[in-house]
């Protein structure tokens, strides 16, 4: 889950970083740092809330099983808990680490 939605991630800022080059182009002037942190700002923004929209949805699925009790909630709660755990962490590369290495 993290790799396919951090190479979507990648997607949107290629594309933001395009669009901008060809907006300084356009204008005549050099693309500078400033350009290239507003397109990969542009390019993380979009992705925000669809990242946020899958994490909530799958942590709402999964919150059900971490607080079960029953038959078989031993084991569920143990696969439950590391998922819990991926996705918050998948979040933050997305939306923070990937970005930062980017610029």
């Amino acid at each position: 889950m993290a790799a396919e939605t951090g190479v979507i991630m990648l997607i949107y800022l290629d594309h933001a970083l395009l669009e901008a080059r060809a907006k300084a182009t356009e204008e005549t002037r050099p693309f500078t740092r400033v350009d290239l942190n507003a397109a990969i700002m542009v390019g993380a923004v979009e992705r925000v809330r669809p990242k946020m929209m899958t994490v909530v949805a799958i942590m709402g699925g999964l919150m059900p099983i971490l607080w079960a009790h029953g038959t078989g909630s031993e084991v569920m709660q143990r696969i439950a808990v590391p998922m819990i755990g991926g996705m918050v962490s998948s979040t933050v590369l997305t939306l923070v680490v990937i970005p930062a290495v980017y610029s």
